[in-house]
């Protein structure tokens, strides 16, 4: 009798993927309606994206595709996903609210698969929405890979349980046909080895250590972590989805090697050991995060300056009076006129910002002031805040929304 796990079967990683469509198109019609409309007319051109490996590694074999869709809303589109290989599963509303039964119908399948005999190694949950961060928890504990992918802003939490996400950024490319080439497969047993994992990416890295090592050796003492982060996401946002396959930033700095080093005390620092040691960090009572440091660390809202925020709100005024093609189109020149002015912000940070606005409903027309997107982000940041259970006094809330403005909103 053949073992269930056992190599000898047919080649590929065994993987499952779970979509909840309702997130996803929704998600993507704020990002970029053509990408939304690939996604979903076309959903076999994407998953063979998913299932093809990278060069020299194993390729996926879904052998569970399933597609949980409101048939109200979106029936049109169910021919596209039969013919494509999916079970397509009806998720109609079941309450006077109006939310589909996507949630419970997708965790009973998912459960099912990660107890069945087909013995699924890797996981992939497509939406955005952290009430599935159980379920991540729940494959983990068993051992299994999982790939988030998202199509709006990710949870802190259900980002860092995941094994791997495909940003949204990185998701439209696939839909437009832009990537450079597949994603890489990777299998269960390999989660524990950052230095493999590291290998299939190594040209990605390349300029983030080049930015950091040129930025720490010329710092004049140790940088907070949170920059050195910065710089390196900015260099190459790739790296925000696993950090180069070592999972951590801390992972991926202390295999720079080069004489520099990491620390996670104090709130994370990274110095020169030619220049510097552990006994150059400053004490306990000097280290007061700010409140923007705060707040990144528990919303995921991105670590930038006021200064960032406020280049990022002018570079988008000016051209969302261009009308750019798509709001990924957008992300790309606001990050380039960022870059070019100064204030370079990776297109991560722009995505989520947009995301953001999307969230508070504010239209992204020819006609915004930079003001008026500050304001707009400004409240998603409060009300991320807010549902983080993150409590401010006042002036800590004009110092929140000084930051997050950049200055545009004074109080």
């Amino acid at each position: 009798m053949i073992d269930a796990f056992s190599p000898s079967r047919r080649p590929g990683i065994r993987a499952a993927m779970f979509v909840d469509f309702d997130n996803v198109y929704t998600g993507l019609q704020a990002l970029d309606p053509v990408a939304a409309k690939r996604f979903a007319e076309d959903p076999k051109h994407w998953a063979d994206a998913l299932s093809a490996g990278g060069a020299g590694e194993e390729s996926r074999r879904f052998l569970i595709r399933n597609c949980y869709l409101n048939p109200v809303v979106y029936s049109k589109y169910r021919t596209y996903w039969t013919r494509a290989g999916f079970r397509v599963i009806d998720c109609p509303s079941l309450t006077q609210r109006g939310k589909s039964s996507t949630d419970i119908n997708l965790v009973l399948d998912a459960m099912d698969a990660l107890s069945g005999t087909s013995g699924i190694e890797e996981f992939f949950i497509a939406s955005a929405d952290a009430d599935f961060t159980s379920l991540i928890q729940r494959f983990r504990a068993a051992d299994r890979m999982t790939t988030v992918i998202a199509a709006g802003a990710v949870a802190f939490a259900y980002r860092e349980m995941a094994d791997s996400v495909v940003e949204s950024h990185d998701f439209v490319a696939i839909l437009h046909g832009t990537t450079a080439e597949p994603m890489p497969a990777v299998g269960a047993g390999e989660a524990k080895s950052a230095p493999l994992r590291g290998k299939t990416r190594a040209k990605t890295i390349s300029p983030a250590i080049k930015e950091v090592g040129e930025f720490v050796r010329n710092a004049p003492g140790p940088v907070a972590g949170a920059l050195v982060a910065h710089r390196a996401l900015t260099a190459d946002p790739g790296l925000k989805a696993d950090w180069g396959g070592c999972g951590k930033f801390g992972t991926w700095v202390a295999q720079i090697g080069k004489g520099i080093e990491y620390s996670p005390a104090r709130g994370g620092w990274v110095w020169d050991t030619k220049r510097f040691s552990s006994a150059d960090l400053p004490s306990e009572a000097e280290v007061q995060p700010g409140i923007e440091e705060q707040v990144a660390r528990v919303t995921d809202v991105p670590a930038l300056s006021a200064a960032q925020f406020r280049q990022m709100f002018v570079s988008m005024e000016a051209r969302l009076r261009e009308n750019p093609a798509s709001r990924s189109e957008l992300s790309r020149l606001v990050r380039d006129d960022c870059v070019t002015a100064g204030q370079p912000v990776s297109r991560n940070a722009v995505n989520f910002v947009i995301q953001g606005l999307s969230s508070v409903d504010f239209q992204l027309s020819d006609s915004a002031t930079a003001s008026e997107l500050a304001a707009a982000w400004t409240e998603d940041v409060e009300e991320l805040c807010r549902v983080a259970l993150m409590e401010f006094d006042e002036a800590e809330k004009q110092e929140l929304r000084r930051w997050a403005s950049g200055g545009f909103v004074a109080a």
